[in-house]
C-alpha cells in the first residue's frame, strides 16, 4: 500500500499546524486541549509532520505535550518514527531534541530500517555523528535485505562516512542475505576509494579472506571476481596483495582466472597470471569446465 500521499483531509488541525511548521498556531491548540497524536491517512501523527517539516520549535512543544513517555517513537503505518523522519532530512537540531526526549536511535521500520541507515544514505555525516555519539548501533542490518550502513556508505563512496563507522566498530567483512559485504560492493561498482579504505582497515598479519558468496550454493567468488567483472584492472591491483590465495586453486573454489577468461578481459588475466595464479586452478562445474584453458576452447 502506498503511504508517501498526504491528505489536508484526513489530518487533525494539530497535524496540520505541524505539518507548515507554524508553532504559534500549535502552540494555541494545545493549550485549547486539542488532541495530538490523531493519525491522517499514513499513520502520521503531528510528531512525524514537524519532523518532516524539521521544526524543531514545533517538537519541543509537541514533546512537552505528550501524552506518554513513548510518544516520541510513535510510529506511522510504515513503521516510520519521527527520529527516521528528522535522520533522512538530515534535521541535526531536531533529531537533538528527540533523542533528548526518549527517541530510539535504533528503532527500526516495518523494512528493518534504521534512523543510521536512512542518514548514510542521504549522505548527512553530521547527523551520523550525532546518532553514534548517542547509542546507534554499527552491528548487525540496518534495512530489509540484511545491508548494513557500512554497505550503503560504500556504495556511496562517502569515506568520511565509513572512517566513522569503522572507527565505531562497524564490521568490515559483514554480510547481508546474500553473502555480500562493503568490500564486494565497492569492487563492483568500481568504488576506489571505499576499496582504498576498506583495504587499510584490514589486518596487517593476514591476508583478508575477504569472500563474497561463500554462503550460496553455486557460486565461491572471492572480492577479486566482481573487479574482473567490472573491467577495472586498477581495483584488481589493489585487491590481489589482500585476497586469500585459497581461491587460486582451493576445491570447491572459483578462481578469478575464470572470470577473466569468461569476461574476455586480456589485461586481467595477464596481471593475474603475472602475480602467481595459476592458469589450470581447479575444476569448475559452475562454468562447467576442467580448466580455464577449457573454458577458451568452448567460447571459441
Amino acid at each position: 500500500m502506498d503511504f508517501t500521499e498526504a491528505y489536508s483531509d484526513r489530518c487533525s488541525a494539530v497535524g496540520l499546524a505541524a505539518r507548515e511548521g507554524n508553532a504559534k498556531v500549535l502552540r494555541k491548540l494545545i493549550k485549547q486541549g486539542y488532541s495530538i497524536d490523531v493519525p491522517d491517512n499514513r499513520g502520521w501523527v503531528p510528531i512525524h509532520e514537524a519532523a518532516a517539516r524539521d521544526s524543531s520549535e514545533c517538537l519541543r512543544l509537541l514533546v512537552r505535550a505528550a501524552p506518554s513517555d513513548d510518544y516520541v517513537n510513535s510510529k506511522t503505518f510504515e513503521g516510520m518514527s519521527a527520529l527516521h523522519l528528522a535522520a533522512r532530512r538530515g534535521s541535526l537540531e531536531s533529531i537533538r531534541v528527540l533523542v533528548e526526549a526518549g527517541a530510539d536511535p535504533n528503532d527500526v521500520t516495518t523494512e528493518r530500517t534504521t534512523p543510521l541507515f536512512l542518514a548514510v544514505e542521504n549522505g548527512h555525516a553530521d547527523t551520523v555523528t550525532f546518532l553514534l555519539q548517542h547509542g546507534a548501533n554499527v552491528q548487525g542490518p540496518h534495512s530489509l535485505s540484511g545491508w548494513n550502513s557500512l554497505h550503503q556508505a560504500s556504495l556511496q563512496e562517502c569515506t568520511e562516512i565509513m572512517q566513522m563507522l569503522l572507527e565505531k566498530g562497524a564490521g568490515k567483512e559483514c554480510k547481508d542475505d546474500f553473502g555480500i559485504t562493503p568490500l564486494f560492493v565497492a569492487a563492483q561498482y568500481g568504488k576506489l576509494e571505499s576499496l582504498r579504505l576498506l583495504i587499510s582497515h584490514g589486518n596487517s598479519d593476514h591476508p583478508f579472506s575477504f569472500t563474497v558468496l561463500n554462503l550460496t550454493s553455486t557460486c565461491h567468488h572471492f572480492s577479486v571476481t566482481p573487479a574482473l567483472q567490472n573491467f577495472t584492472s586498477w581495483i584488481l591491483e589493489l585487491l590481489i596483495p589482500v585476497t586469500d590465495r585459497i581461491c587460486d586453486k582451493g576445491k570447491g573454489k572459483v578462481s578469478p582466472v575464470y572470470s577473466a577468461v569468461y569476461g574476455g578481459n586480456k589485461e586481467c588475466l595477464e596481471m593475474l597470471l603475472r602475480e602467481g595464479y595459476s592458469p589450470d586452478a581447479q575444476e569448475c562445474l559452475n562454468f562447467d569446465c576442467r580448466s580455464p584453458m577449457c573454458m577458451v576452447f568452448q567460447k571459441k
